[in-house]
């Protein structure tokens, strides 16, 4: 039952998707001015990951996990929830084990197209 969005108030699962989606925003905009910082790259990567991440999971409140994951799995958007997926992890794979900052800002470029690619599939003939 834990799993399940209905075990939370409309008003709790509203503010805590508010709380995470504006969380992620703020990651995504601190990861930017880090961004600027000597070895900023790193940062920048972390936190602009983060926040997409961030701004993924403040959909669960309204949805439920289970739920969540059973749509961004159905035919219609897998495509899309892998490749956003694999652009998050290939960010943090660039930028720590491969120390290519080049990539790793490629990657975010990608991973910024692919979360809206992911993001549009959800509203009808947007795709």
């Amino acid at each position: 039952k834990v799993l399940d969005a209905s075990t939370l108030s409309f008003g709790t699962r509203v503010r805590w998707f508010a709380i995470c989606f504006v969380a992620g925003i703020v990651c995504s905009i601190l990861g930017t001015a880090l961004l600027w910082l000597p070895k900023g790259i790193k940062l920048f990567a972390v936190f602009y990951t983060l926040g997409n991440i961030a701004a993924l999971a403040s959909t669960c409140f309204l949805m439920g996990p289970l739920k969540q994951l059973k749509a961004m799995f159905e035919p219609k958007r897998l495509i899309a929830t892998v490749v956003m997926l694999l652009f998050l992890v290939l960010t943090l794979c660039a930028v720590f084990w491969w120390n290519k900052k080049g990539l790793a800002m490629l990657f975010c470029i990608l991973q910024f197209l692919a979360m809206t690619w992911y993001s549009l599939s959800y509203i009808p003939f947007a795709r």
